[in-house]
């Protein structure tokens, strides 16, 4: 397994829930992270068989051309079409940043970020422990029963 990802991806895009904003545009700032099995491409030497960042790159271009009244929208958009387009996937994060929002007064930026898979659960090693004190708690519970 392994974190494929692209950061910093600009992009002017027309996005905004301003009509002013679909008008003048602004930059944006992608930030994508996808989680996959990498074995088979590994092992063979082989790009069809992975997550390939160029084909990340030109899905983030043609959704970003999409405009939307929301980012959360175009970021949801990315994040379905990653998924939806490379084998193995095991989970994709798309963090989509607004650069100087227009907003009255200086702001760096506002973002967005949607997760998919495995980047929405939590980490396998707080699984683990979980799943100990559910048994311990069993073993507890069964002990008790018996008195």
């Amino acid at each position: 397994m392994a974190i494929i990802a692209l950061e910093g991806i600009r992009i002017f895009a027309r996005h905004g829930y301003y009509e002013e904003e679909a008008v003048l545009g602004t930059e944006f700032v992608l930030d994508i992270y996808v989680e996959a099995e990498i074995q088979p491409a590994a092992g063979e030497d082989a790009l069809a068989r992975t997550v390939n960042y160029e084909t990340i790159y030109l899905i983030c271009q043609s959704e970003m051309k999409k405009t939307s009244r929301l980012i959360e929208t175009v970021a949801q958009r990315i994040a379905d079409r990653i998924s939806g387009h490379f084998d193995g996937v095991l989970g994709v994060r798309v963090r989509l940043r607004k650069m100087n929002p227009p907003l009255g007064g200086p702001v760096g930026c506002a973002y967005v970020e949607v997760e998919q898979g495995s980047f929405g659960w939590p980490k396998l090693k707080t699984l683990r422990k979980i799943k100990q004190l559910v048994e311990g708690w069993q073993d507890i519970k069964k002990k008790f029963e018996q008195l």
